[in-house]
């Protein structure tokens, strides 16, 4: 199987559309789509059901989404593996959603001045593993958000950005300023995979029980809202689709943005870019 259309696959299934898949993967939407459709050629199925608002995996697709997502995994834990005995100078960093896209910008000039010739990888994690592969062994450094069980790591802190709940904007909610947690009882949320950080986990669902579908992206949380009227915890600024809308909840603590690390693994190299993190964040 051709990795690339793999990965392909993977980043549509996980936006449930193929216009933000192909933003994601800084391509236009037509060739990923004949990406795609080889794919499905290839294995002899059809992979996602495909609507006028977006995409969504057929049983076939679902299959390879979970055993596709595993072989990537996999495939990212041999390249970095393959690198440490080569010996070559690499920094894997690993995201969660839009945690990085606040502060990456701001310092990767100042490590490229320091480290000219380090291989900086990227890895993307979805929603059920809010250390975005620090645990797995697939990254040295992540930009996430607490809270999640950090037993073993070390954490800097980069900014905080207040929580909010996102509705339909029929919801009974709407023109409110803002809510408590007693207003949001009994409220169907969205869920997140089984084996989710339970830290995590009570943080971004709600008081409620969680039904559903096991949900592992931002876009797929708020589809759901979208489309079945459960309830889901954002960051206030959280960008939204038409028809949904976000409300401030005045007693839940902020969600802060982080840079972290394993303390069993602080080489020089990881040293050094939480030192330049720190210092651009601070600039």
């Amino acid at each position: 199987m051709d990795l690339r259309l793999l990965r392909y696959f993977l980043a549509v299934v996980e936006e449930r559309h193929l216009g933000r898949a192909a933003a994601r993967l800084h391509m236009t939407q037509p060739p990923l789509s004949r990406a795609i459709r080889q794919l499905e050629d290839d294995l002899g199925a059809t992979l996602l059901d495909r609507t006028p608002r977006g995409v969504s995996p057929t049983a076939a697709g679902e299959a390879l989404y979970r055993e596709g997502r595993a072989l990537a995994e996999h495939v990212d834990r041999v390249r970095v593996a393959v690198r440490d005995a080569a010996g070559e100078a690499t920094l894997a960093i690993g995201t969660l959603a839009d945690a990085a896209e606040g502060v990456s910008g701001q310092l990767v000039a100042a490590f490229r001045q320091q480290h000219p010739r380090v291989a900086v990888t990227v890895h993307e994690a979805d929603l059920s593993d809010p250390t975005a592969g620090l645990r797995a062994g697939l990254v040295d450094v992540a930009f996430t958000r607490t809270p999640f069980d950090d037993a073993g790591l070390r954490t800097y802190g980069l900014g905080s950005e207040p929580l909010g709940v996102v509705v339909r904007a029929d919801d009974s909610l709407v023109g409110r300023p803002s809510v408590s947690e007693s207003d949001l009882a009994g409220r169907s949320w969205v869920r997140l995979p089984d084996g989710t950080d339970p830290l995590w986990t009570a943080y971004w669902t709600g008081p409620s029980e969680a039904g559903g579908p096991a949900l592992r992206t931002i876009q797929e949380c708020l589809q759901s809202v979208l489309w079945n009227g459960t309830t889901a915890f954002a960051p206030l600024d959280q960008p939204l689709p038409d028809g949904l809308v976000t409300i401030a909840v005045r007693d839940r603590p902020a969600s802060r943005v982080v840079l972290a690390w394993r303390g069993d693994r602080v080489t020089p190299l990881v040293r050094s870019f939480v030192r330049i993190a720190a210092g651009s964040v601070r600039g």
